[in-house]
């Protein structure tokens, strides 16, 4: 075990007095290059085509298995695994979100927010003391045992760690990490094209007029922190004028396409299909001694005849991030803005909601999404000339969400097909880009270190959705209260739980309604809780889609009987695997009941992986042999403490993976 051979190197080296008192050997060099999404039937064909030499020459060098990843093999559930060495029965991350029992209202499963404890002022002002962000995720990082026994360790855009954890070494926070406004990301979209303002997923439209070639509007930021927002009557404020907020002004061309945007101290000029580099936004909480500053990217779609204004979700600027940590040492994400200049922060910066959302085209999103590749790009070069020991993790986006949405555009079988002469090899470009990026990593590394790429899982065709609690109603799981007035109602508005055994909420997960635990629980504990879950594992088992004849289920685990650790009894009951093309409809994870059980999949969001986990397995490759015929991410967990000789920590459930070369 190289765990005995590290530690015998030690001791010989005590004997010999080889170290000298007055300088420590530098630690062991490991390189883990995380990219999520990669999938090893692409990398496969296009290694065979010729198209990858980097990763091809790196596996000829080494080893490549396909890699286990978590079910459900969601991206915070296969990271929180690979962070943790644990299922999500030791780390408590079963998908992008929970419910709370007891109101069954969803929420943000791997990070969230404590309240601050409020000193209410006169009117609807408050003074906030603490609160803040924090990370849900359970279980020791593995850079937190290596930090304890020495090994430095630099973590950059890890998943699934915002705030990130405090271990000793550097740490800069990926998804998870929300924008200023508090969210995943929301974009904003100015038009005198529309009406009025409106909502969509992940954005927010703004009614504008055009007046003399001018045009002003106002940019809104996080709620005011200062502003009761909890209070009803200091709630009934509209919410924007409960958001921190500045001013912007357009001035048009009165006849060239091009516009001059003023933004506080910046004046920039656009033309039409022209995007601004970075442009600072600072907000004021309170006049004089507080202040939120944020960054943004503008995009001017459109002057005339429509007016039409991109911007991009405001990041929580790195130069000065103030109260929302999003590194340890709080200092290093300015020491990073001084190096690499602004950058995104959002935990997935890539803008599928504006693409979903008809705000920008595939060739915009494509634009935007090189945008994210070409900055990570550039913080990777930086990492890789200064790497000089002990572990470093660097993570890339980049394939998982073009993979997302240009899966359409090279897949002529899918619902949603459509032909671009550019998008149809736009998955195989970002495959290429990284085998530059690995072409990059192999100029530095040299035999003594050990170099691993890996992925969480890898990626299938989005083609038909399943409302999975529409087909609970059908088979008599849920009762609804009007029965008439199905899919008109969101989150189990229109559900009697008085008669209601079983509920789906997030993308895999399935519920009993579970006396003593919901709200309003009817199903007893005990052998009545076994009986059902049995019944409802059979009956998944056994859908079939009438469409096509079909099964759309093909793996049903059961969270108390397959997985380990303590927090098995916090998740779903059932986890449902979907088979190859099928997945959770857009509407079922927040308590929708659309009237059909399965439609086709025609939107942009086009590929994915939330399935059953045995079909999108992940990536291993390294310049090690892999030891084991089938390895998990709680593996490679192992292996890399074991690469520094630490015995595996009880709570995790791998082995070692890598060999010797």
């Amino acid at each position: 075990m190289k765990a005995a051979r590290i530690a015998l190197g030690w001791i010989l080296c005590g004997v010999l007095g080889v170290a000298a008192a007055s300088a420590a050997p530098k630690a062991k060099k490991v390189f883990v290059l995380g990219i999520d999404g990669l999938d090893p039937k692409l990398l496969q064909m296009y290694m065979d085509e010729g198209l990858l030499p980097n990763f091809k020459r790196l596996v000829d060098q080494g080893h490549f298995k396909p890699l286990q990843t978590s079910m459900p093999p969601l991206s915070p559930v296969a990271w929180s695994t690979f962070i943790t060495g644990m299922d999500p029965g030791g780390h408590g991350v079963y998908d992008f979100i929970h419910r709370d029992p007891a109101t069954l209202m969803p929420c943000r499963a791997e990070s969230g927010v404590k309240s601050p404890r409020n000193v209410h002022l006169p009117g609807c002002a408050v003074l906030p003391l603490g609160g803040g962000p924090e990370n849900l995720r359970q279980g020791r990082t593995f850079w937190e045992h290596l930090e304890e026994h020495g090994v430095p360790t630099t973590i950059f855009r890890m998943a699934a760690n915002f705030p990130p954890v405090e271990a000793g070494g550097k740490s800069f926070s990926g998804m998870g990490t929300p924008d200023i406004r508090g969210t995943p990301g929301t974009f904003s979209f100015f038009s005198d094209a529309e009406l009025a303002d409106r909502d969509l997923p992940g954005g927010q439209i703004y009614a504008v007029r055009v007046e003399d070639n001018r045009v002003k509007s106002r940019l809104y930021g996080p709620l005011d922190p200062f502003h009761d927002q909890e209070s009803p009557e200091c709630r009934a404020r509209p919410e924007p004028e409960r958001r921190l907020n500045i001013e912007f002004e357009v001035f048009l061309d009165p006849e060239e396409p091009v516009a001059k945007i003023v933004v506080q101290d910046d004046e920039f000029v656009l033309r039409q299909g022209e995007w601004s580099d970075w442009i600072r936004v600072d907000f004021k909480a309170l006049p004089l001694f507080a202040s939120v500053s944020a960054l943004g990217r503008f995009y001017l779609k459109q002057v005339r005849p429509e007016f039409e204004l991109y911007v991009s979700p405001l990041q929580i600027n790195p130069e000065d991030p103030g109260a929302m940590q999003i590194s340890t040492p709080g200092s290093w994400s300015h020491e990073l803005c001084e190096e690499l200049g602004y950058f995104y922060t959002q935990e997935l910066p890539e803008d599928t909601k504006a693409l979903s959302g008809g705000v920008l085209t595939g060739r915009e999103f494509w634009q935007q999404a090189q945008f994210v590749f070409e900055e990570r790009h550039r913080a990777f070069d930086y990492f890789v000339d200064n790497f000089e020991e002990g572990l470093l993790f660097f993570y890339f986006s980049s394939v998982d969400q073009n993979s997302h949405m240009l899966w359409r555009y090279m897949d002529p079988h899918h619902p949603g097909f459509e032909y671009d002469e550019l998008l149809i090899d736009g998955i195989q470009i970002v495959y290429r880009e990284l085998d530059e990026i690995v072409g990059r990593a192999l100029e530095v590394v040299d035999d003594e270190t050990t170099f691993v790429v890996m992925s969480d899982h890898g990626f299938a065709p989005f083609n038909w959705q399943v409302n999975l609690n529409s087909w609970l109603v059908e088979k008599g799981y849920v009762v609804l209260r009007d029965p008439s007035r199905q899919g008109q109602y969101p989150l189990y508005s229109n559900v009697d739980w008085s008669r209601t055994k079983a509920y789906a909420l997030g993308l895999n997960g399935l519920y009993v309604n579970l006396r003593g635990r919901e709200r309003n629980g009817i199903v007893n504990p005990g052998e009545e809780y076994d009986r059902l879950l049995e019944q409802l594992e059979r009956d998944l088992l056994e859908m079939v889609d009438p469409r096509n004849e079909r099964r759309p289920v093909s793996l049903v685990i059961n969270s108390r009987r397959d997985l380990h650790g303590p927090l098995a009894d916090d998740g779903p009951d059932l986890l449902v695997g979907y088979s190859w093309g099928y997945r959770s409809s857009w509407k079922n994870p927040l308590g929708e009941f659309p009237k059909q059980i399965f439609v086709d999949n025609d939107q942009p969001w086009s590929g994915d992986h939330s399935m059953d986990y045995r079909l999108v397995p992940g990536v291993l490759i390294a310049n090690r042999p892999i030891t084991l015929d089938a390895p998990a991410l709680y593996d490679l967990t192992v292996a890399i403490l074991d690469e520094y000789g630490l015995e595996k920590p009880d709570e995790m459930i791998g082995q070692d993976c890598l060999g010797d070369r």
